[in-house]
């Protein structure tokens, strides 16, 4: 059976979708999947030994160029692309949709109308999938494909997945220590309003003897590292990481501690303890909970349908709280 698998974006998102590829290599070992992704996130999924084929796609530049002509021109490239048996829609936006109906084939699967944040998109599929979009999305994906392949996967089955992200070679590291517990912070998100307050993590890293390390993405998220490092002892900011070095780091590490971002789930997707703060989005949604990885919320009341991007709540999250959970989950690591 010939899969292909349309998940665009973004980071955790992906993460959050890439879970499914060892349960349907263990239903059909031999199917060959093929992904479709934006080229920036190519990079998460390489090396996976349960992906046939990455195809890039470049909508991201269409929408910057506004170009007509782009986009017939990305639309043609993916039609071009040999017959599939299935497709599998598991992002559910029109963008992705309109991606998933341009593959050759017979069956397309998505979400149902109901199931969307942009119900428009279930009009391109030809088999749909009902399921609360407030439901865990760990939940949600498996639920799609296994819907869409005809089998189940339990509760306990995903507590016991194998680690699926692969780096092409293993990093060498001198900010990580050989003596002490290594915790990686990472204060950085998608939006301010997802951001652990920087004076919050400067007290963490006062409460837990450890050693810290520090990724950032961009600029902005490199300036909030350099003061955490002035203000604290035993941190180490790290040059920017390539996603296939950020793997390696991560694997290295016994604790990874932030916001609701890609870096922070990749934790997750790799067998490591985590705490994932939550302020302005759903905590019981956008992560799994098991024995190492566990999260903690503000008190906010969110709806999943409508993020309040103004909600800064994640800022009343206790550094006491966090300090708590992270000696317990570093016994276990």
């Amino acid at each position: 059976m010939k899969i292909a698998i349309v998940r665009l974006s973004a980071l955790g998102d992906i993460i959050h979708s890439m879970v499914v590829l060892q349960f349907i290599k263990k239903h059909y070992p031999d199917s060959a999947v093929d992904w479709f992704v934006e080229k920036r996130f190519k990079g998460i999924l390489e090396n996976n030994p349960h992906i046939n084929q990455i195809h890039q796609v470049s909508l991201e530049s269409v929408k910057e160029s506004k170009s007509i002509c782009l986009l017939l021109k990305e639309l043609r490239k993916i039609r071009k692309l040999g017959k599939y048996d299935l497709i599998i829609d598991m992002q559910g936006l029109i963008k992705s949709a309109l991606v998933a109906r341009m593959i050759h084939s017979d069956m397309t699967s998505g979400f149902d109308k109901d199931s969307l944040r942009e119900s428009l998109a279930a009009i391109f599929y030809k088999r749909t999938y009902k399921i609360d979009y407030a439901e865990n999305v760990i939940r949600r994906n498996l639920s799609l494909v296994s819907y869409a392949l005809n089998f189940s996967v339990e509760n306990e089955s995903i507590n016991r997945k194998e680690a699926f992200l692969y780096s092409a070679k293993e990093y060498v590291y001198d900010a990580v220590s050989a003596t002490k517990k290594n915790i990686l912070l990472i204060p950085g998100a998608s939006y301010s309003s997802k951001c652990y307050p920087k004076e919050k993590f400067v007290e963490l890293t006062r409460q837990i003897d450890a050693n810290y390390i520090i990724i950032w993405g961009n600029e902005r998220e490199k300036i909030i590292a350099d003061e955490i490092k002035y203000q604290s002892q035993h941190v180490a900011v790290m040059d920017k990481l390539s996603l296939d070095a950020l793997i390696s780091l991560i694997n290295r590490v016994d604790l990874v501690i932030g916001s609701d971002t890609g870096p922070t789930h990749m934790a997750w997707a790799l067998n490591i303890p985590s705490i994932t703060l939550f302020g302005p989005t759903p905590g019981y949604r956008n992560t799994y909970i098991t024995s190492i990885n566990k999260i903690i919320e503000s008190n906010s009341e969110v709806d999943p349908n409508k993020i309040d991007k103004s909600d800064d709540s994640i800022k009343n999250i206790l550094v006491s709280d966090i300090s708590k959970l992270a000696q317990e989950l570093l016994k276990t690591s």
